[in-house]
């Protein structure tokens, strides 16, 4: 699916359904987890693997693969050791969601994950910036349709500066962020909490008012990801109310314990369908999962598009 499709799809109101959770998936089914980078060596140590996730994502409806390329960001991989790799690693990892998306016979866009894994919060905008565009320019050189801005667990100054390094690229943007409950007040904060229950809360600051900001800067689609589901509907109600482009969802099941997903809070597919159904409800038509949220899910929610 050209991101023409993608797009042609959204301006008629049609619901876009994205993957679920890669690295999740990819330790649910056996691949091995680093300690520094997760599953960003999948695409070196289980290739096949890589390829059958997102295989299993294309059959249960996705219109929307993302390449393998979370943890393996610029600064992760020079702050690890593992600079010299830096760009073959990128290049297989798309390569095979590419192969994925071109083998399943389907009309299939490709988005290419650049995040902020790794201490970019520690560091200058000006020592970041060359990491962002080194990535940037990794992932659009081989052909992805489009770039997810995954910034999901930064403070408000490294999304400002993602952001402004995405703006040098012709290729579509959509950004995400996380979101997490502020339970003395019982305000959304921008910040994130994988589980309201099983992990720590960090908060930048007030939801709506971060939001507003990025809006400013960033005019694509924005979409609230890495968050509890259980705070996710209000999430996007805000989202929606602040952002005039398309919105969306993909938020978590569990919680990361380094170098491993823990698949709690678990929720089925039926349930999971319905909590995706307030989110289109809400506003959101661009919907998915991210860590903790696999085929079976996608599978379920694929009947709203």
């Amino acid at each position: 699916m050209s991101y023409s499709h993608v797009k042609e799809r959204l301006d008629t109101n049609k619901v876009i359904i994205l993957d679920g959770g890669i690295g999740g998936e990819l330790e649910r089914i056996g691949a091995k987890m680093d300690r520094d980078l997760w599953a960003g060596k999948s695409a070196i140590n289980d290739p096949d693997k890589l390829f059958k996730v997102h295989e299993s994502y294309i059959e249960s409806g996705a219109d929307i693969i993302t390449s393998n390329t979370y943890a393996i960001t610029p600064i992760s991989m020079r702050e690890y050791g593992y600079e010299k790799f830096i760009e073959d690693w990128n290049n297989k990892s798309v390569q095979i969601a590419l192969e994925a998306a071109s083998k399943s016979g389907k009309d299939i866009a490709v988005a290419g994950s650049v995040s902020t894994s790794g201490s970019w919060d520690s560091l200058s905008a000006n020592d970041i910036r060359p990491g962002f565009i080194e990535q940037l320019k990794i992932l659009t050189d081989n052909g992805v349709d489009l770039i997810i801005l995954e910034a999901m667990t930064s403070s408000n100054s490294t999304v400002e500066t993602l952001i402004e390094c995405s703006q040098k690229f012709n290729i579509p943007i959509w950004l995400s962020l996380s979101c997490a409950m502020n339970i003395t007040n019982g305000k959304l904060m921008h910040g994130y909490q994988e589980s309201l229950e099983n992990s720590k809360a960090y908060f930048y600051d007030d939801l709506e008012k971060s939001l507003s900001k990025f809006c400013k800067m960033h005019k694509g689609p924005i979409l609230i990801a890495h968050s509890d589901i259980k705070v996710t509907n209000e999430a996007v109600k805000i989202l929606k109310k602040v952002h005039n482009n398309f919105i969306g969802a993909y938020p978590n099941n569990g919680y990361f314990e380094k170098p491993n997903w823990k698949f709690v809070d678990n929720i089925t597919s039926s349930k999971y369908l319905s909590e995706a159904r307030s989110w289109v409800s809400s506003g959101a038509q661009i919907i998915g999962g991210c860590c903790g949220i696999g085929p079976d899910k996608i599978k379920a929610i694929s009947i709203l598009k």
